[in-house]
């Protein structure tokens, strides 16, 4: 199944249409599917789409949390327009975080992953306070997901989006240079599509664990895998 998206279908906040759609399966992923679509003109415009020739490459960093030369490093796949994703990150994230990462015994690694362009917006917004401030927007954009991205407006999610930002400090300046930044967003589009071939993952959340691929699962089988490889 091909992931191939493009920035004119996905990444612009001018482009009206999906590169990507999603489906729920029985085993509470987030099933990838490409659909093509029509553009239209019907939210703010991301202008300067593509850098100039001469602009240096524009590196996207994976957000990660804990040392990175602990024992275990799980990897978490994950949409913020992802039901089952929000479920995770209210469910299981919290306490993995408290039993696991803020305790050092693991190196956490969160790799977005875009259906819409409601969810790359969503990530455009997380990033444009740097690492400092990134998991403290994930936790709003998880647990907010129903209010922000309810709508099918696109211009009310970017001003739902940007509320998420204030409320996260930062400026309605900084928020529309991070929103129109055209050649951030393909190269995050870019780096997506390179980390989804990384363990050919096909659905979200997908979690990786010292290299081995696993579907979404609750709490206690998380737990028990993280322990058989710490126990090693």
């Amino acid at each position: 199944m091909s992931l191939k998206t493009t920035l004119a279908a996905l990444a612009l906040v001018a482009a009206g249409g999906f590169g990507l759609w999603s489906m729920s399966s029985s085993d509470g992923s987030q099933t990838l599917i490409p659909v093509g679509a029509a553009l239209a003109q019907d939210a703010g415009a991301t202008q300067n789409t593509a850098p100039a020739a001469d602009a240096p490459a524009i590196e996207i960093k994976d957000m990660t949390l804990g040392p990175v030369d602990a024992k275990v490093t799980l990897i978490e796949y994950a949409s913020y327009t992802c039901p089952h994703c929000a479920n995770f990150h209210a469910n299981v994230f919290k306490d993995l975080k408290r039993d696991y990462i803020d305790t050092g015994k693991i190196h956490f690694i969160y790799r977005e992953v875009y259906f819409d362009r409601y969810g790359l917006w969503a990530s455009m917004v997380a990033r444009c306070g740097g690492e400092m401030k990134y998991f403290g927007v994930q936790d709003l954009l998880y647990s907010n997901v129903q209010e922000w991205a309810g709508s099918d407006d696109p211009n009310v999610v970017v001003e739902n989006l940007k509320k998420i930002g204030r409320t996260a400090g930062m400026t309605d300046a900084q928020l529309d240079a991070c929103m129109q930044d055209g050649a951030k967003a393909q190269a995050m589009v870019d780096h997506f599509e390179a980390s989804m071939q990384e363990y050919d993952v096909q659905g979200t959340p997908t979690l990786v664990v010292n290299g081995t691929k696993h579907s979404n699962m609750t709490y206690a089988d998380l737990k028990a895998l993280i322990d058989a490889e710490l126990a090693k």
